[in-house]
């Protein structure tokens, strides 16, 4: 609806009224500057204060000593990420299975670990993916282990916080699943699934899976067999990762 005359809020007279109350305002404002000189004239002049101050006490020695490489977590993290890595275990074989270069995945390798890789690819480059590495071993017949470690820039945002809590949520959708916070770190936790993947022509394959963060880096444990894995084994290898970092 357009406006009327009398809604719309009419302007303020200018003429000669105002022009004399502009005046007097003015006058008053001389006026009391004057005023003001003529007292400050008659007063004895105010002794300020010393510019200079005491010399403080300065601490001795050189200061807190620099962390060494063991205790400085971003010397290790911004090193060889693959030495981070659990180690193989004594009887235990190499795994074929593992994708990427030397213990290393790439951008695209680890996107091609996921069901749509296109999709993941973009996320990643969205997350501000840095590296990842990985490892892996089998001890058996249906029988397996596989670590990730993923590390991301977080130049705008926490996106191994963020990884971690996405993979926590669709752990924690698949049917039959139990789950338990590893102790020491920031909302990590296990997943044992208790409903196996069958397939005609295979032994039925249970799994279990971990997912925590620390700092830059988010870690992904995974582990199959071909009876069900026990909350103590996949939580084992939580522990012992969260430890290295």
């Amino acid at each position: 609806m357009e406006d009327t005359e009398e809604e719309r809020p009419r302007p303020r007279p200018r003429g000669r009224t105002a022009l004399l109350i502009a005046a007097a305002a003015a006058l008053g404002l001389v006026g009391g500057t004057c005023a003001g000189y003529l007292v400050q004239a008659d007063r004895e002049p105010t002794v300020l204060p010393s510019l200079s101050q005491p010399e403080l006490a300065q601490a001795k020695g050189d200061g807190p000593e620099p962390l060494s490489a063991a205790q400085d977590r971003r010397v290790k993290t911004d090193g060889d990420l693959r030495k981070l890595l659990l180690k193989k275990p004594r009887g235990a074989q190499e795994a074929e299975y593992l994708t990427g270069d030397d213990g290393w995945l790439d951008l695209a390798a680890y996107a091609d670990t996921y069901k749509s890789p296109n999709d993941m690819f973009g996320e990643l480059v969205y997350d501000e993916f840095r590296r990842a590495a990985v490892t892996g071993w089998e001890t058996g017949d249906g029988k397996g282990v596989e670590v990730r470690l993923i590390q991301y820039r977080q130049e705008e945002r926490p996106a191994a916080m963020e990884a971690s809590e996405d993979a926590k949520y669709w752990a924690d959708a698949k049917p039959g699943t139990r789950s338990w916070a590893v102790p020491g770190t920031t909302a990590g936790r296990v997943y044992v699934h208790t409903r196996p993947h069958t397939e005609p022509g295979y032994l039925p394959q249970y799994t279990a899976e971990a997912f925590m963060w620390r700092g830059d880096i988010a870690v992904e444990i995974f582990t199959w067999d071909t009876g069900p894995v026990s909350k103590g084994k996949i939580m084992d290898l939580a522990e012992r990762q969260m430890e290295r970092l």
